[in-house]
């Protein structure tokens, strides 16, 4: 059995965060059926995302696609009267739909929350959306740098001196976005158990990216301790926290947050003397002041210098240290705590064979999530799911004429 077992999902996001999401959903057992856009048919937007054909180059990249598979694909055309009943006709027996169009997209095409409860009141609707469905914002255009701009992570992070580092597109994308949305479906489909009734999911990529940083700014609200860039101990402004060269050219990352943990390295690197330099609870928003804290950092770095990375991940890990190595993709994929947790995976394809995938991190201990479809290529469940929906072969072939589907 899997968790999510007869939850059926119709993915109307398209893009990476909305897959990601429906992707999660997926791997727990739930039935994710994407509804695609007919190339050439629509707004700017038609055809973005859309599952690959049946060329070789496309089952190719079906194959390696992590954040489609375990789905169905069937495509639409909902600015036809006849592709919209079909879409209500799929919505009637489905738990949850995902969505990620800008704020008023889905209602114009009659597919919006309030068109779907009428015929299925036990809906969980989930919106993802930049900035929310409501507020002066709402209808503003962005991607993840905006959204963590506005929502303060952005100014946070990077060098003191220098200017803001974007962390690719993780934090308002994939953890404000993709996650708070999971999230809010899972707690809806488990208060529907109660009431009986769905709901609708507002997530807003900014209001998830304001989230994370909560442990920050309730300090920030309780006492005014501002969180400037670069000059706090988990922006790695302190020693006993950060990222360190080694002789090989490749770095390590040190976390010695904790004072027994940097004692423990000290020992390790025969530096005793600094062991009462250890982190404060004022360090989180107060930069390092006095010259000892540059000599121990510069000492500490020129120790560092003298091993391979490999040579101090080995002797550090046994004197208790928290050390990481940096690895770039390649050297991520073989690492053995990656592989024996299943978090790289070789799965195999039809046509392509066997491909590389990222695993699955939620770990169910009696329904484990699984693998169990690669990605589709466009509209390759389509005939399948009409016919499961009581449409015949030759009411299939006059909606595919009639272009309402693909």
């Amino acid at each position: 059995m899997l968790a999510l077992e007869n939850i059926k999902v119709l993915d109307m996001a398209h893009l990476a965060p909305g897959s990601y999401c429906t992707m999660i959903l997926g791997d727990l057992g739930a039935e994710v059926i994407k509804c695609e856009a007919l190339p050439g048919v629509g707004g700017r937007g038609a055809g973005l995302g859309t599952s690959p054909g049946p060329d070789p180059e496309g089952r190719k990249r079906a194959a390696f696609d992590a954040l489609n598979r375990n789905k169905k694909s069937i495509g639409f055309n909902l600015r036809s009267e006849q592709g919209r009943d079909v879409f209500y006709k799929l919505a009637r027996t489905a738990d949850v739909i995902v969505e990620g169009f800008r704020p008023g997209a889905v209602k114009r095409l009659g597919v919006g929350y309030d068109d779907i409860k009428k015929i299925n009141p036990r809906i969980v609707y989930c919106s993802l959306s930049g900035f929310g469905q409501d507020g002066p914002y709402s209808q503003y255009p962005g991607h993840d740098i905006n959204y963590i701009s506005i929502a303060g992570v952005l100014g946070m992070i990077g060098e003191a001196d220098g200017p803001p580092v974007a962390p690719l597109n993780l934090v308002g994308d994939f953890a404000g976005a993709s996650l708070q949305g999971v999230i809010g479906i899972l707690a809806a489909l488990l208060a529907r158990v109660q009431t009986g009734k769905g709901q609708y999911i507002d997530i807003s990529y900014a209001d998830g990216s304001l989230s994370l940083i909560t442990m920050f700014t309730q300090v920030h609200y309780q006492a005014g301790a501002k969180m400037e860039r670069g000059k706090s101990a988990l922006q790695c402004a302190y020693p006993y926290y950060g990222v360190y060269k080694c002789k090989d050219g490749g770095y390590i990352s040190l976390g010695t947050l904790e004072p027994w943990f940097w004692e423990n390295l000290c020992r390790a690197i025969g530096r005793e003397d600094y062991i009462g330099d250890c982190m404060m609870p004022d360090h989180l928003f107060a930069e390092p002041k006095g010259e000892r804290w540059q000599k121990i950092r510069k000492d500490v770095a020129g120790i560092l210098l003298t091993k391979t990375r490999d040579e101090w991940f080995n002797i550090l890990t046994k004197h208790d240290v928290p050390i990481g190595k940096v690895y770039d993709l390649e050297e991520m994929s073989e690492d053995p705590q990656i592989r024996h947790r299943q978090m790289v995976v070789d799965v195999n394809d039809p046509h392509v064979g066997k491909v590389r995938q990222t695993g699955i991190a939620i770990k169910l201990s009696d329904t484990p999530g699984k693998i169990r479809r690669l990605a589709p290529l466009f509209g390759e469940h389509t005939e399948e799911i009409l016919l499961s929906l009581g449409y015949t072969k030759k009411q299939i072939d006059g909606l595919r004429q009639a272009q309402a589907i693909g």
